[in-house]
């Protein structure tokens, strides 16, 4: 996807209209490109990544202060780090199709970088940069409206969190020692696929269950809504 293709696509899709281009073939562009096209000008994306980088964790922080008034530093921390990571930043970059618009050398190309998690997660903060400098805030939290936020309210982020060791924490806190995950039986679902039950108790009194297609994931959904039932 070339860079004019691209501003079609985000004019169309997110209603955003970078004013210059220049910007834009930046934040898109990794230095095998320029080494490779000597007649190109302008820098690679890393400038503006620096830039991003900063934007992406105020303005992460800002929403989750003012979403959750009720959560503590810890837990706005840990759902910052949750949010601000490689794999997730990966994602929304090809949500709104980055990785095919970066502009790379033929070894990259060749080598799969297109699909690099931590080249898309550069990308994405340069991108966030470029359309900072070119449009502002706003036009910033628009777009993670559209994308970071909202994904929230559809638990993407769950996969990345660590709900066994949160409740760990959250039960030594309290002086428990002896938290034991037992698995409770296997079933299979309509399509033959194999389903896991487990529970996780605290001295013997069964918290909560969970279930998974593998024994770690019903040990993660236990975990979860253990903590929804504490929290509660």
């Amino acid at each position: 996807m070339s860079p004019k293709e691209f501003t079609d696509y985000l004019a169309k899709n997110f209603q955003i209209n970078f004013s210059d281009l220049d910007l834009l073939k930046e934040a898109l562009t990794q230095r095998n490109f320029l080494n490779e096209n000597p007649k190109e000008t302008g820098r690679d994306y890393q400038r503006l990544e620096f830039l991003g980088d900063a934007i992406m964790q105020a303005s992460v922080t800002e929403y989750l202060f003012k979403r959750y008034p009720e959560w503590d530093e810890g837990q706005l921390t840990e759902m910052r780090i949750t949010m601000v990571q490689t794999k997730s930043f990966a994602h929304f970059a090809k949500v709104i199709h980055l990785n095919e618009a970066i502009r790379l050398g033929k070894g990259e190309e060749m080598s799969g970088a297109r699909e690099r998690p931590s080249l898309l997660e550069d990308i994405w903060e340069a991108f966030i940069g470029a359309l900072f400098l070119d449009q502002g805030q706003k036009a910033v939290d628009s777009l993670l409206m559209q994308t970071v936020f909202s994904a929230i309210d559809e638990n993407f982020f769950d996969q990345f969190i660590d709900f066994k060791s949160r409740l760990q924490e959250k039960l030594q806190a309290k002086g428990a020692v002896d938290i034991d995950y037992t698995i409770e039986g296997e079933e299979r679902n309509e399509d033959n696929t194999q389903v896991f039950k487990v529970s996780v108790s605290l001295d013997d009194h069964i918290l909560a269950y969970g279930y998974g297609s593998s024994i770690k994931d019903a040990e993660k959904a236990a975990a979860q809504q253990a903590l929804v039932d504490l929290t509660e």
